[in-house]
């Protein structure tokens, strides 16, 4: 596993070639092949009522873009990315931040914040380079249904 900082500054611009990434909501980066991954989507558009969050699924183009300006490997996806308020958020700190912000009983996560990182990060890293052993990949990236495509980036 690579070592992630909790947060980076960035600022949702990247390749000036692409379009720039929305900034008025958090985005969450996740592994689209992943099904444990996919299946956190699921469960973000099923319990964000209030449609806080975008998603994007890593393998896209622009998904890649952002893994690589943060240093991260665009092929093996180690960890989703929470984009927000010009910051990227990895591994645990950005899982909570995620929970906190779908709100009551997710939200009953922010008392995390109190274990130390570096043991939340290991069971993260634990759990992040057992996940397709464990729940498999899905041949083809995550499919959105169509009444939720306005909550995904390309």
């Amino acid at each position: 596993m690579s070592m992630c900082p909790s947060n980076v500054a960035f600022d949702g611009t990247g390749d000036p070639s692409a379009a720039p990434l929305p900034t008025d909501r958090p985005i969450i980066i996740f592994d689209g092949h992943c099904v444990m991954c996919s299946a956190f989507a699921r469960f973000v558009l099923r319990h964000d009522r209030r449609e806080r969050f975008l998603l994007m699924a890593a393998q896209l183009p622009r998904g890649q873009a952002v893994f690589i300006r943060l240093g991260l490997d665009p092929v093996n996806f180690e960890t989703n990315v929470l984009l927000e308020n010009g910051r990227a958020w990895f591994k645990s700190a950005g899982t909570i931040r995620m929970f906190v912000r779908l709100g009551f009983p997710w939200s009953l996560a922010v008392v995390l914040r109190g274990v130390p990182r570096r043991w939340l990060d290991r069971l993260y890293d634990f759990v992040a380079g057992n996940r397709i052993r464990w729940f498999g990949a899905q041949p083809v990236c995550f499919l959105t249904d169509p009444a939720q495509q306005h909550r995904f980036l390309q």
